[in-house]
């Protein structure tokens, strides 16, 4: 069996995306950040998860394209999504009920979509 350890996502503007996962998203900066990458606070034996400025050229490439990543929430999808519009950011569509719980997908600067997930019971 295999387990997640690490995730980060290169992005084009680090200042840009850390505002918005932080600010917009309640993302927690950790004290692992660094010039190169924003590494976000997490929970012992949970996967960790990071921005960072790119490893190679990015010019003219179209970020995000296959990459989905899922972050549960704690609270309701309802409430969530609220705090979400009243800071301007957009999903794409309406809250979803999946066998894993209810969900949205938004986009981040870069075309990376994040799906949040309010687990079922």
């Amino acid at each position: 069996m295999r387990k997640l350890e690490f995730a980060s996502l290169q992005v084009r503007d680090l200042k840009v995306s850390k505002d918005f996962y932080t600010n917009n998203l309640g993302f927690e900066e950790s004290q692992m950040s660094n010039q190169y990458a924003c590494v976000f606070k997490f929970k012992k034996d949970e996967a960790s998860f990071a921005i960072r400025t790119p490893m190679g050229n990015l010019d003219n490439k179209e970020l995000g394209i296959g990459v989905q990543l899922w972050f549960a929430i704690d609270g309701t999808m309802e409430d969530f999504m609220a705090d979400l519009t009243a800071k301007g950011i957009e999903s794409l569509g309406t809250i979803n009920n999946t066998p894993f719980g209810k969900t949205i997908i938004v986009t981040d600067p870069d075309g990376y979509t994040l799906t949040f997930l309010q687990p079922k019971d």
